[in-house]
C-alpha cells in the first residue's frame, strides 16, 4: 500500500514534505519500535468480539491504544 508506485506519486503530488521510498532509511527495530514491540500489545488489547462495523472497529482501536499499557512503550523506546 504505502510502497505501492501510485501511492508513492500521490503522497509526493499532495504531501509537502513527503519523503519517498528510496529515501527512507532501512528497517531496523532500533528505528522502528513500535512496529516491532508496541504491535503485539496493542493487539492483546483488542477486543474483536465487539467489531461489528466499521464504527465499531474505529471505537475499539482508539480503546486499545488507550489501554496499551505505559511500561511497555517506554521498554521498547528504551531498548
Amino acid at each position: 500500500a504505502h510502497k505501492d508506485d501510485l501511492t508513492q506519486e500521490w503522497c509526493k503530488n499532495n504531501m509537502p514534505n513527503f519523503i519517498d521510498r528510496p529515501h527512507w532509511p532501512a528497517n531496523s527495530p532500533d528505528l522502528n519500535p513500535l512496529d516491532y514491540s508496541i504491535w503485539d500489545e496493542f493487539v492483546q488489547q483488542m477486543n474483536s468480539d465487539k467489531i461489528k462495523s466499521k464504527t465499531s472497529l474505529m471505537e475499539e482501536l482508539k480503546r486499545a491504544v488507550k489501554r496499551i499499557r505505559i511500561e511497555i512503550v517506554l521498554e521498547s523506546c528504551a531498548s
